[in-house]
């Protein structure tokens, strides 16, 4: 029989030795029970983050190792003839105009993506006692490395070479949205009307641009989350039920052209702006109006062991292009909204 006396056990003259047990190795036996009794959540949490280039362009995949893709483009015009050109003659005349095709071709550049998985053996060695691998948790770093560069590349591409993306090409016209009713060009001061308005005139604008072509009008609009959440949280009227964003949807001049438009939320379009201000991108989500070049997806190409500092190293490499808008008018900014 045993009692416990100050935090030590004591066993009575007569039954054995005394037994101490000191209140550290108590609390170790405690610690080691509270361990068998906890419930392991077998996930691993991954960082918080977001990619959407998937959404926003299409990729052009395929072509094997190369320093720049291309694109080739051609203009007509006729020469000669009588009414400017047009090929309209009379019933007597030999002056009949000649079509003639320019070609040309613009040159877009490639970028290299390498990272170097490694491996070192004694860590693996330990993460596999707790049935996890080493190997498959930098792998999904690297792939997680490797969508957020091709965003990257995608929305704002490389300034310091001339290498623009989606939201900041200054090839492309950005206007500033107008001052509304309430003083602010801004949208959470605007009526749904006049951001319809805004909308309707990016759209139109690249409509017009683009020769009236319906395949020129813009039917993809890219906002800062802030007005995305607005447009989506507001309703259109006190005694209505729809949002401003379906009122948006339903009623903007391309759903009467049959051109179904796409706003999302993009949080590259905050402060990318002139003076830092919010920027609507509005485009034609097509490849033959733009899109980026991926000629050789991630790839694992080799492996090896390094002796001296006992790892295994693992290279991965892929190529991505740049983003290519083909027609230029089939794109707007609008600023200050």
């Amino acid at each position: 029989m045993s009692f416990i006396k100050n935090g030590n056990v004591y066993t009575p003259q007569g039954l054995g030795a005394p037994i101490f047990m000191n209140d550290a190795a108590i609390g170790s036996g405690m610690a080691f029970l509270t361990g068998e009794l906890e419930k392991r959540d077998p996930r691993l949490l991954e960082p918080l983050t977001s990619v959407t280039w998937a959404r926003d362009i299409v990729a052009k995949t395929g072509g094997g190792w190369a320093d720049f893709t291309s694109n080739y483009f051609v203009d007509y015009a006729t020469s000669g003839g009588a009414a400017g050109g047009s090929g309209i003659i009379g019933g007597a005349t030999n002056d009949i105009p000649i079509v003639q095709a320019n070609m040309s071709k613009d040159v877009w550049r490639v970028f290299n993506f390498s990272n170097i998985l490694r491996i070192p053996f004694v860590d693996q060695a330990k993460l596999r006692e707790a049935g996890r691998s080493l190997d498959d948790i930098l792998d999904d770093g690297i792939r997680l490395n490797y969508n957020k560069s091709i965003d990257n590349v995608v929305y704002t591409g490389i300034p310091d070479i001339g290498i623009y993306g989606l939201v900041n090409n200054p090839n492309l016209i950005a206007t500033t949205a107008p001052v509304g009713t309430g003083g602010s060009a801004a949208w959470k001061t605007k009526d749904p009307d006049e951001i319809l308005d805004d909308v309707n005139s990016i759209i139109n604008a690249t409509w017009a641009e683009s020769e009236y072509d319906l395949t020129g009008m813009a039917n993809h609009i890219l906002i800062p989350p802030v007005q995305y959440t607005y447009l989506t949280g507001r309703k259109v009227s006190a005694a209505g039920t729809d949002s401003i964003l379906k009122f948006l949807l339903e009623n903007n001049i391309g759903k009467n052209q049959g051109v179904e438009l796409f706003i999302g939320p993009s949080r590259w379009c905050a402060g990318a702006g002139i003076g830092g201000t919010d920027r609507m991108v509005a485009y034609v989500n097509d490849d033959k109006r733009v899109n980026f070049d991926l000629p050789v997806p991630l790839t694992r190409v080799m492996t090896q062991p390094d002796v001296k500092e006992m790892a295994f190293m693992t290279g991965y490499t892929a190529q991505l292009g740049q983003v290519k808008f083909l027609y230029e008018q089939c794109a707007r900014y609008m600023d200050g909204i």
